[in-house]
């Protein structure tokens, strides 16, 4: 049987001191620089990451999901390669150095995490690095990935993304690794779908999530969901992860935390939120919201959501929200999966 998580108690009668929260951010790109940097970089307080061991302690960060990302543009028979350079960094440098980062395989093991532990998981960022071999794809799950997303702008054999002029939903293949997540329990990831695409992962997957996506109506940039699409995430009890990206945050790029909390306030308003959690995107983006430029600076976003919000409702948008997407939501789909052919 599977542990429900029990909730913290947090007092809501003032906001008028910041308490720390648990943090939870499901996306980042810190491994992508440790494997440019070619292991000259430290994880542990290497100033050039948004991420490292040292700013997700003062974070309090509780969860952090790393993900693997090869630019389209690299051949295509390197790919894989640079894929498994990437994970050899995170077991290396993230894991093997610091004893209190905890890899979750299980997601059961979020709520088995000790007081000053970091739990990591590896998600996918596209899928073009396995080509047309879904193998590649358990060996990806054995080594950890647990979420993944069909694509990355740009169109691949399985699916079209946001930027592709094409407009394609998922192909036969794309359709197939679908079905390879919904009988191995990982999300499929639809951040950087195509609408086309994301629409055909609402139909057939048994675990969709936007690990870094904001509003469209609050901002109208192409990586962002409409109301359409965040209703529907809704309705299939889906996590929608905020992105720090100033330009999915505010027209014209240069945003405050205020502007970001408008996106909250937003999907709130449309009954969102059990469904929001923080999907930050360090290390992968160059411009950087106000005060909120790196892990370590959490509090400065803490702080502002308790104008808006009880600190119970800010509570479940750092981590609860999530913690209990895992803990109840999967395991009753697990029961309605159908054996893997």
């Amino acid at each position: 049987m599977t542990q429900t998580i029990k909730p913290e108690s947090y007092d809501t009668t003032t906001n008028s001191e910041p308490l720390i929260f648990p943090i939870i951010d499901l996306h980042c790109d810190a491994l992508m620089k440790l494997s440019d940097g070619k292991g000259k970089l430290s994880f542990t307080d290497g100033e050039s990451l948004d991420i490292n061991f040292k700013k997700l302690k003062i974070g309090n960060v509780k969860l952090q999901a790393f993900a693997i990302f090869v630019y389209p543009s690299m051949p295509s028979n390197n790919q894989f390669q640079e894929v498994l350079d990437q994970i050899h960094y995170f077991y290396t440098e993230v894991l093997a150095k610091h004893p209190e980062m905890k890899l979750i395989r299980k997601w059961s093991e979020l709520s088995e995490l000790k007081e000053g532990e970091i739990g990591a998981i590896l998600t996918l960022e596209g899928v073009d690095p396995i080509g047309n071999d879904l193998h590649k794809l358990t060996i990806l799950y054995q080594l950890g990935v647990r979420s993944i997303g069909l694509t990355w702008n740009s169109g691949n054999l399985a699916a079209d993304g946001v930027a592709e002029a094409r407009g394609a939903g998922l192909s036969r293949f794309g359709k197939q690794i679908v079905e390879w997540c919904n009988h191995h329990q990982v999300f499929v990831d639809v951040s950087h779908l195509h609408p086309s695409g994301f629409w055909d992962v609402m139909e057939l997957a048994q675990y969709p999530i936007a690990s870094h996506s904001n509003s469209k109506v609050i901002c109208d940039h192409r990586r962002n969901l409409d109301d359409a699409q965040i209703k529907a995430m809704i309705e299939r009890d889906a996590m929608i992860h905020i992105v720090f990206c100033p330009a999915f945050v505010k027209e014209g790029g240069k945003a405050t935390i205020k502007d970001l909390i408008r996106h909250i306030d937003h999907i709130v308003a449309l009954g969102g939120q059990k469904n929001i959690g923080l999907g930050s995107d360090f290390d992968g983006i160059e411009s950087k919201v106000e005060q909120l430029e790196d892990a370590s600076m959490y509090h400065n976003l803490i702080t502002s959501l308790q104008t808006h919000y009880s600190n119970e409702e800010i509570a479940d948008f750092t981590h609860r929200n999530f913690e209990y997407f895992c803990q109840k939501r999967l395991s009753t789909l697990s029961a309605k999966i159908k054996p893997f052919q």
